[in-house]
């Protein structure tokens, strides 16, 4: 077992980047995952985590040789020992989008064997890369502080001066939270500001307390219900649009954060689905409904749109916003539970699910509907390059692919691919 390097420091030179916003360094013949670097930069780093084996984790505290590309951080609260929020606040960002463009390429070629030239795009509304996010969730301390989680930790950082949301949507001057709380604050399309308490996880029999956003169903087993909340600004609803339609939905749903994301998605689904009159597409994962919307108008009133999306308050929502489209079929229900059960096979599948991606099961029943494409959109790279070697093995070559600087300042990206018999 390798000695334990917590703590220690050493000088480096940084390589490529890797998925999770480091850069690659090599020490002793062991693998460090430096975050704060940028490629070709020689660094001191002081080890933060070591819990042995082949690799550990790092942050560089002081760049002895720095690349051309390094900019002061645009966001003051997420350097050495401060919050996870931005990855690459120290790089410009056209390097910020290299290197998500090298890493997307990467993740494609070992997990799915394909290359590909795809290129990591910016997004409409992004700005100078601040200011882009229109939602967010801050955690709250034991004092009732609001702030952002450190890299890594349990720990908060109770300063609020992350720019990748304007400043304007906090205005929670030295207000006194419950502790443990959480807050999700929105900026919607209607210009308002929203800020919602959600209180505490419940607290399971064993103990522990039941999983967060992604553990709606552990959470109503351990507790008799979803986490309670209170309105603290403004409303519990909040207004979204996607071109001249709009969508009223609960604060605590689901809305893609950059506030150009999903107009930019919806067009490419509109391109890629290539669904004719009549025909039946699916909408799976599908939220509110702004695909099935895209969907609808393409395969008209003599069409079927079968949208399924586990969260039956955003199926109340999205049925309510598109209550003039009589095709559109909603469905409260798991993906993986209900693909048997639809009627019609479809021509086309649309499908955005978690980040863990689709997984085997779905790939495999989609591709026994015999749909002849399908639009697949995922926002890690890793799950993404893993299910299209799923799709890849089913007998779907890659129709078109494109990647999406969804999230600036962080390495995360949205990624969407065409998939076709």
């Amino acid at each position: 077992m390798s000695e334990n390097w917590t703590g220690q420091t050493f000088e480096v030179d940084l390589g490529n980047p890797g998925h999770g916003g480091f850069v690659v360094a090599r020490h002793e013949g062991r693998v460090v995952f430096v975050r704060h670097g940028l490629p070709g930069e020689r660094a001191l780093v002081r080890v933060t985590e070591d819990k042995g084996g082949s690799f550990c984790r790092a942050d560089a505290i002081t760049v002895l040789d720095a690349s051309p590309h390094r900019i002061d951080p645009t966001c003051p609260i997420s350097g050495p020992g401060g919050a996870g929020c931005c990855d690459y606040s120290h790089a410009d960002l056209s390097v910020q989008r290299e290197m998500k463009t090298s890493v997307v390429r990467e993740q494609l070629l070992r997990l799915a064997r394909v290359e590909s030239d795809v290129e990591v795009e910016e997004l409409p509304g992004t700005g100078g890369g601040t200011g882009w996010r229109t939602r967010v969730r801050l955690a709250v301390d034991g004092h009732g502080v609001a702030g952002y989680h450190a890299y890594r930790s349990n720990r908060i950082v109770t300063d609020l001066r992350c720019t990748q949301i304007d400043q304007s949507a906090y205005g929670l001057g030295g207000a006194q939270w419950a502790p443990g709380s959480e807050l999700q604050v929105v900026l919607d399309a209607a210009g308002e500001r929203h800020v919602v308490e959600i209180a505490a996880p419940a607290v399971s029999k064993t103990g522990r307390r039941t999983p967060g956003r992604r553990g709606a169903m552990a959470r109503r087993a351990a507790s008799g219900g979803p986490r309670k909340t209170r309105v603290a600004i403004g409303s519990d609803i909040v207004i979204e649009r996607v071109g001249n339609r709009e969508w009223a939905l609960a604060a605590t749903g689901f809305w893609q954060p950059h506030r150009g994301a999903a107009a930019a998605y919806s067009q490419v689904v509109g391109e890629w689905a290539g669904a004719a009159t009549a025909d039946t597409a699916w909408d799976l994962y599908g939220g509110v409904g702004v695909f099935a919307a895209v969907l609808a108008e393409l395969v008209g009133p003599s069409g079927v749109v079968e949208s399924v999306e586990s969260s039956a308050r955003a199926v109340a929502d999205g049925q309510a916003a598109l209550s003039d489209l009589g095709q559109v079929r909603f469905h409260s229900a798991r993906v993986e539970n209900i693909i048997a059960d639809l009627e019609r096979s479809p021509a086309v599948v649309v499908l955005d699910p978690p980040r863990a991606g689709a997984g085997r099961p779905v790939v495999e029943a989609l591709a026994a509907t015999g749909a002849e494409r399908i639009v697949h959109i995922g926002c890690d790279p890793a799950s993404f390059g893993r299910d299209i070697g799923l799709y890849l093995e089913q007998g779907f070559r890659i129709g078109g692919l494109r990647a999406f600087d969804a999230f600036p300042q962080t390495h995360h990206m949205e990624c969407i691919a065409l998939l076709e018999r």
